[in-house]
């Protein structure tokens, strides 16, 4: 039995009289990977003096999205048709048998940009999730912050507004301007809109903990309760009437911890999963510019981010700035580097050896955590999983 590499079957297939080469693919998206694909396919075609029809799948398939962008390669590499990218179509490519090319393209799909091929794959990715299961629609908690906020938007833009249900869950610690921008995004998008309290919920359980506290001091675990008591709300409006609940947390929390087990983790499907804070920032801007009325209000955006958990709370109260921690983060995990090459990088070796840390005790949060669509190459549960209970030397 002889066994050959793609290159020498190609070539063999060739001196038989083959005209053309066809990959059928389930090519699942990462982030800048169409170019990737375009430089390999340029390099096959050369090798093997054939043209080629790339064929790539589009949709979702739980965390995985195929963004199709199928592509008919002339054999000297150039690029003769490509298809649209996150969309079903029809392309047709006519192959002159005697000179093997191509006719060309009249014209081109558009070219998307690093935060539009991002956003076009998290509402495709939410949208195959929730119509292959089944859901009638989806609730999200909108916190009047940016993760819910975009969480929101693509929500709409995957599903349509009248399948979308935001619930607001104030607390004592929820401001004013939380609300204001909450509702205001609501009405925006036209989404079903309802506020729902939580004090009366959580000063319940507290006074059913008070006896086992035996009055110790309040801490995270009182923060923790109000988060707590938001999901119980949402899984019970998502019991009583079908709707699937989507989870807000980004990639930057998930990866150090900064989140609620069984609070604000708790739901079906987490759409940012696998994106950064500083990204979600760039994807809302993005969103906004899209529309001549922005569909996020620019002071969700612009103001410190916080959890509201506790008084005058901030984000960097417990995390580094998070352009710092997400530089950090994509080192550590989607570049595998170690503790000394991210110093090396120029960050704190304080902080490092912190990040470092969060991020090795947050494994068993990530491991219950629901599935949300992937866009990089490492992304968690997927690419990136560790044992729960090894220890863990960042030096070593």
């Amino acid at each position: 039995m002889k066994i050959y590499g793609k290159k020498v079957l190609s070539l063999s297939l060739k001196k038989q009289g083959a005209d053309l080469i066809v990959s059928l693919n389930a090519s699942p998206f990462e982030i800048e990977k169409q170019d990737n694909r375009k430089t390999m396919l340029a390099k096959r075609s050369r090798e093997n003096k054939l043209p080629i029809v790339y064929v790539n799948a589009v949709g979702g398939q739980d965390d995985l999205v195929f963004d199709g962008g199928s592509m008919a390669v002339q054999a000297d590499g150039s690029i003769a048709h490509e298809a649209p990218r996150f969309m079903n179509q029809l392309l047709l490519a006519t192959l002159d048998v005697k000179t093997a090319k191509f006719n060309e393209q009249t014209k081109a799909p558009l070219t998307l940009s690093r935060e539009s091929e991002m956003y076009q794959a998290l509402v495709v990715g939410l949208r195959d999730y929730v119509n292959h299961s089944g859901f009638s629609g989806i609730i999200v908690g909108l916190s009047g912050g940016i993760d819910s906020a975009l969480t929101l938007c693509i929500a709409v833009d995957a599903l349509g507004a009248d399948k979308v249900y935001a619930v607001m869950m104030p607390y004592e610690y929820t401001s004013q301007i939380s609300l204001e921008d909450a509702q205001a995004q609501a009405r925006r998008l036209n989404v079903s809109y309802t506020v729902c309290p939580i004090f009366d919920a959580v000063e319940g359980i507290r006074h059913t903990l008070a006896p086992l506290f035996n009055k110790s001091p309040a801490d995270t675990t009182e923060e923790n309760i109000q988060a707590r008591a938001r999901g119980v709300i949402l899984m019970a409006l998502s019991n009583k009437f079908g709707h699937l609940v989507i989870t807000t947390g980004n990639k930057s929390e998930l990866a150090v911890g900064y989140s609620t087990l069984y609070g604000d983790m708790a739901g079906g499907f987490d759409v940012l999963k696998d994106v950064y804070k500083s990204q979600v920032y760039k994807l809302a801007s993005y969103r906004n510019r899209l529309e001549d009325t922005p569909v996020i209000p620019e002071r969700v955006i612009t103001r410190p981010p916080s959890a509201e958990l506790r008084p005058d709370q901030k984000d960097q109260d417990s995390l580094p700035d998070y352009d710092v921690l997400d530089g950090i983060l994509t080192s550590y995990i989607d570049e595998d580097m170690g503790y000394q090459e991210i110093i090396d990088k120029g960050f704190d070796a304080e902080m490092v050896a912190k990040v470092i840390k969060m991020v090795d005790n947050s494994e068993y949060k990530r491991l219950q955590s629901p599935i949300g669509t992937k866009i990089s190459h490492k992304a968690f549960g997927r690419e990136r999983r560790y044992p729960l209970v090894n220890k863990w030397s960042i030096k070593g």
